[in-house]
């Protein structure tokens, strides 16, 4: 065999060679690796432009330090260095191209030739048309390089480009020559004071960012040795390969390809034992090789990343890997395997397959993997032989971290292996070993069902074991592959649960704490940051002692009885929809602490979830509660909608007729606007489908609840009337903060204004809507005729009523409700 210059392996002229069975490979790949890259550089120049946006003194005190220190450097070696960087810059990429073409790699320089025209193009644009067009010159050529001088450098970025693109992996003296060129020319720029450090930066993050870009798109030519060169590197081990073939089919696994290799011969393993010999016709094999390609170990590299931040530590394995240390940890976990007593298809040898590849040789194990095995055939005695060999994984403290189906494989014998190793782990710990029972668990109810999992497990791991995985038993310690399962079966988790704690009822514990936090975590701090954003300037901006001074104080008054009448409605609306009785001041202060509850919890969900617990713990059933509580929101959902309607047309047949477009028409249009996005939304299936099993979810048994409230009129009057009152209270809260400082509007218009605010709230993730209210409120009471400085101390006192005064009072309604239990 014979090494070309990217590092793949060729069987040597006039060897003999092994035919191999496979597809062809694709000429050009696209590495996950470059659009790691890519996206690392675009974030590095994003940060790159707001630390000067936010340091400014500090990049120019840099700036001029540089200046000063190279001032008193010899001038003739700043002229050497600057006639060099000048010729050099360009003349050793070029030479090393001119390398690549002697050496037949054409295509790899034609791609690094695109990505420097591209990078030319690119920062010839930003220079001559954008940054003339920017204000301050984009920060005085990235502070202070000067009004003259230009952010990107378009003899800089092009070079850099083009090295990203080329590759010079491997080749030390060419990279160390390069990038002594490339330091040179940004040196020269630094004491011409025609750069300074950040436009630096910001080249070179540029043309990295175009070179990767370039070939991820485009796509680099495939360094994976062939199906042919894999087969024939076995020699290296002592095997004589007589024929190969890919066995990937439709379990290929992302990180792998996988050859099945028939023998020659019987040689002998590294123990000393003999393999058996070729048998049989093509898809017999002797051995069976799984490949590591170095591009892809990098592939998920992001999901992985995501994982080790959102879970704690225990409950991931490692992140990034080398090919070298993939292929030592598959080995280790083989043969520690092995050890341990687990059945397992014997590792024969590794080798690396030149500079880009490396192979590890099974002893080939005829058979199928679980999940296309007949249900016929999948007996109980099959599943318990599963369970003992995750047993010997258990006593050997072996965490498999890959207990998917296809991880299974069912002999001809009608015994089960253990296969697929990669992310194996020694010496684990309980957690580890705790979350591989969770998986087979889950991975096997899948297949069987959770009443068969389970009662061919007990037998094996016993019934203390099995207790275990019930705090476990969660969709996000579960692999991929298993939570895209679950969505068919989202029951089974609790079902499993179920079967375990009949076996041992005292097992039964609430669900561990396996992540640093949740998306929906993310989400909020982002809602609250844009939120703050927007609010914080606002109210900074105000004098509030002025406006203490200047508002109308019996306006003020009316704002607050206002908003205090919103709790009454509130009370009346939830008992309106339960037939049973619930008294009048309990519903009340329950509203109350709902208000509380809205500061840790978006708006549309906390008032849900303190009403359920309220007519819980009042006696009512809970399916029977949540139904109620849903009844109120459908109902006052559907009212909502037809108010916006209905006042959306009254504001715009009440608009005045002039040239220009009248503010309320603006209103209108705005919320016609966000019913045809909504519309075209739930065009898209996935969406479609998310929103109706949301729906489903929360309005499950609403229906029946309806039909028993409208056999009664006092209970429907009752129920409605606390709807309608509910929005008249918080329209005349707002109007009457209008009103405090000076403002006017049409009744309608306020109406109108409220219902669409409110709707924008009960959307945002934001506890209590804050931010998108606020934005809201302040963006239609402008457009509708009132001055800024007015709307915005509007809805100040406003939201300082509805949200913020409660607070308090909330609290003491939510302690004193917990002490009576009634929450």
């Amino acid at each position: 065999m014979t090494q070309t210059h990217d590092g793949a392996v060729r069987p040597a002229q006039g060897a003999a060679v092994a035919p191999v069975d496979e597809p062809a490979q694709p000429y050009r790949i696209r590495r996950p690796s470059d659009a790691i890259r890519f996206a690392a550089s675009v974030v590095g120049l994003a940060a790159v432009m707001l630390l000067v946006s936010i340091a400014q003194q500090t990049t120019h005190g840099l700036q001029t330090d540089i200046a000063q220190g190279t001032a008193h450097a010899p001038r003739l070696l700043l002229t050497l260095a600057t006639l060099v960087s000048s010729f050099g810059v360009l003349a050793v990429p070029i030479a090393f191209a001119i390398e690549r073409l002697f050496h037949k790699d054409g295509m790899r320089v034609a791609i690094a030739l695109l990505a420097a025209m591209i990078a030319f193009g690119v920062t010839v644009g930003l220079d001559d048309l954008v940054v003339r067009a920017a204000p301050g010159g984009v920060l005085d050529s990235l502070i202070w390089g000067g009004t003259e001088t230009a952010p990107v450098h378009t003899d800089i970025a092009p070079v850099i480009a083009f090295v990203s693109a080329v590759g010079m992996a491997g080749r030390a003296r060419w990279q160390a020559a390069t990038w002594t060129m490339i330091g040179l020319a940004a040196l020269t720029g630094l004491t011409a004071s025609y750069a300074s450090v950040a436009a630096l930066a910001a080249t070179y993050l540029l043309g990295r960012a175009i070179g990767h870009g370039t070939l991820y798109a485009v796509g680099t030519p495939n360094p994976r040795p062939s199906g042919t060169a894999v087969v024939a590197a076995l020699e290296r081990l002592g095997l004589r390969p007589l024929r190969g073939a890919r066995l990937d089919g439709a379990h290929a696994a992302d990180e792998t390809r996988r050859y099945g290799v028939a023998l020659a011969s019987c040689p002998q393993d590294g123990y000393g034992a003999r393999l058996p010999a070729g048998r049989g016709p093509h898809g017999d094999w002797d051995v069976e090789v799984r490949v590591l390609d170095r591009d892809q170990q990098t592939a998920g590299l992001l999901y992985r990343v995501w994982r080790l931040l959102r879970l704690r530590g225990a409950t991931t394995g490692r992140t990034l890997r080398s090919l070298r240390r993939s292929l030592e940890l598959e080995s280790l976990m083989a043969y520690a395997v092995d050890a341990a007593g687990a059945r397992t298809p014997r590792l024969v040898g590794t080798c690396e397959v030149g500079t880009e590849a490396a192979l590890l040789a099974y002893e080939h194990v005829p058979g199928r993997r679980l999940g296309d095995v007949p249900d016929a055939e999948v007996t109980d005695e099959l599943l318990a032989d599963v369970w003992r060999q995750f047993r010997s994984l258990q006593a050997g403290r072996l965490a498999h971290r890959r207990l998917e189906g296809e991880a299974v494989l069912v002999g001809d014998d009608g015994l089960a292996y253990l296969t697929d190793l990669r992310s194996g782990e020694t010496a684990a710990g309980d957690l580890a070993l705790r979350l591989d029972l969770a998986q087979l668990l889950t991975t096997l109810a899948l297949r069987t069902g959770p009443e068969r999992a389970v009662r061919t497990a007990a037998p094996v791991l016993g019934e203390e074991a099995l207790g275990g995985a019930v705090p476990l038993l969660q969709r996000v310690a579960l692999s991929r592959e298993t939570r895209t399962a679950l969505r068919r079966h989202k029951d089974l988790l609790t079902r499993i649960r179920e079967q375990i704690v009949r076996l041992k009822p005292e097992t039964e514990a609430p669900p561990a704490k396996l992540e640093r936090f949740r998306p929906r975590t993310i989400v909020s701090i982002v809602a609250l940051s844009v939120a703050a954003y927007i609010v914080i300037p606002q109210v900074t901006s105000l004098d509030i002692g002025r406006l203490a001074a200047t508002a109308s104080w019996h306006w003020v008054a009316a704002a607050l009885g206002a908003a205090a009448l919103t709790y009454v409605a509130a009370a009346f609306m939830l008992m309106g929809f339960v037939p049973e009785r619930l008294p009048l001041w309990r519903t009340v202060l329950v509203q109350l602490a709902a208000s509380f509850v809205k500061l840790v919890a978006p708006a549309a969900v906390g008032g849900v979830a303190v009403n359920t617990r309220y007519l819980q713990r009042s006696g009512v059933r809970p399916a029977l509660a949540v139904a109620s509580v849903g009844a109120s929101q459908l109902v006052g959902m559907v009212t909502h909608i037809l108010l916006l309607v209905l006042f959306g047309f009254l504001t715009g047949s009440t608009a005045k007729a002039t040239q220009d477009l009248a503010p309320s028409r603006t209103i209108v249009l705005a919320v016609l606007g966000l019913g045809l996005l909504a519309g075209l939304a739930l065009t898209v299936p996935r969406v479609r489908r998310v929103v109706a099993s949301r729906l489903r979810a929360m309005f499950s048994g609403v229906v029946p609840r309806l039909v028993d409230v409208l056999q009664s009129p006092k209970k429907l009057s009752t129920g409605m009337g606390g709807t309608l009152l509910l929005t008249l209270a918080f329209t005349l809260c707002l109007d009457a903060s209008v009103r405090a400082f000076g403002g006017s509007l049409p009744w309608t218009t306020v109406v109108l204004v409220f219902l669409t605010a409110n709707a924008v709230g009960s959307a945002a993730p934001t506890p209590g809507g804050l931010g998108a209210v606020e934005g809201a409120l302040t963006l239609a009471l402008t457009i509708s005729g009132l001055t800024a400085e007015t709307a915005t101390s509007a809805v100040l006192l406003y939201r300082l009523l509805t949200l913020w005064l409660p607070v308090l009072p909330g609290w003491g309604a939510f302690a004193f409700l917990q002490r009576k239990e009634a929450l």
